[in-house]
């Protein structure tokens, strides 16, 4: 199922993956094999409103199928694929990260379908599994867009930090049978321009499937404090300026930003809210004597989460 080719060039793509900027990765056209690709594109699912929940609970223009197994039989042979020794093995290989987990719940994972007006802020990922709580080492994404054009949008953007103005970028476009390999660190920042289609193609969509690989262990100079993603706005346009008459794709333009801050914000004040309820739950369950050093530590707590401002990360 995967290209001859792939397995051929591996100590090819290993440099290529350690060599390259803005943080280790490596672009492989002809991915799969071209029935293969074909036959997973064919499967793949429709759009459905339902699998289209964003993080407020309402509904968007990005479609999740969490568990591809179910979709028909090419998905049951790539989730048996990419479970497999001899796959892990290749990603290790290329990668030289060593002992590579499959996750059965691809918690994140799985068919992705983007439509028109969806986008994604450059983020680095969670990177513990809630479930496992292994550590989050591989993005492997591959995409199923024929005849993708650049001036649609939606290409896959590798920042070296989208919140230096001296953030470098690297742009892919989601061309079929085109996958992605990248690392899962602290600095692996990413994400999509927004898809701006136009009205001769409204009904495209831009589909990939999204795996990723876990270990049980990392390097100690990798580690960090467990985190969900945490996404950095995408800037002000640098045409918006004073003076500037906006057209209508700039206004559009302009709402989709603010509407992308809002939500993180609220997002925000959605887990600060969560994390008072916990304390509260804990002071009552501890019965905690007021003035003892726990009651004075979890009162410092709630003072501190009540006075913190809302930022645009989360």
């Amino acid at each position: 199922m995967i290209s001859a080719r792939v397995v051929a060039e591996i100590p090819a793509l290993a440099r290529q993956f350690q060599d390259a900027h803005p943080f280790r990765n490596i672009v492989v056209d002809e991915f799969l094999e071209p029935g293969f690709a074909a036959q997973l594109l064919a499967e793949f699912p429709a759009f459905d409103p339902g699998r289209a929940i964003n993080e407020m609970g309402e509904q968007g223009r990005k479609s999740v199928h969490e568990r591809i197994r179910g979709l028909g039989p090419a998905y049951g042979r790539l989730d048996e694929l990419i479970k497999g020794k001899d796959f892990l093995a290749l990603l290790s290989a290329i990668t030289g990260i060593p002992d590579l987990l499959y996750d059965p719940h691809y918690f994140g994972g799985g068919t992705h379908d983007n439509r028109d007006g969806q986008g994604l802020d450059a983020h680095v990922d969670f990177n513990r599994h809630p479930v496992t709580h292994s550590h989050r080492r591989l993005n492997l994404i591959v995409y199923l867009n024929p005849d993708w054009q650049s001036e649609w949008g939606g290409a896959l953007e590798l920042h070296s930090d989208p919140r230096s103005p001296d953030d470098r970028v690297v742009q892919v476009l989601p061309l079929f049978n085109r996958a992605v390999l990248f690392e899962t660190t602290e600095h692996s920042w990413h994400g999509f321009s927004r898809i701006r289609l136009p009205a001769s193609h409204a009904g495209e969509a831009r589909r990939s499937i999204a795996l990723y690989f876990y270990s049980a262990e990392r390097p100690e100079t990798e580690l960090a404090p467990t985190h969900s993603t945490v996404y950095v706005d995408s800037p002000m346009p640098s045409r918006i300026e004073a003076g500037l008459a906006l057209s209508a794709a700039d206004v559009a333009e302009l709402h989709g930003l603010l509407a992308g801050r809002d939500q993180h914000i609220q997002r925000l004040y959605r887990d600060i809210e969560g994390l008072q309820g916990e304390l509260e739950r804990a002071h009552r369950a501890l019965g905690l004597v007021r003035g003892s050093r726990v009651f004075r530590t979890l009162a410092s707590l709630r003072r501190m989460l009540r006075r913190r401002p809302p930022t645009g990360e989360s």
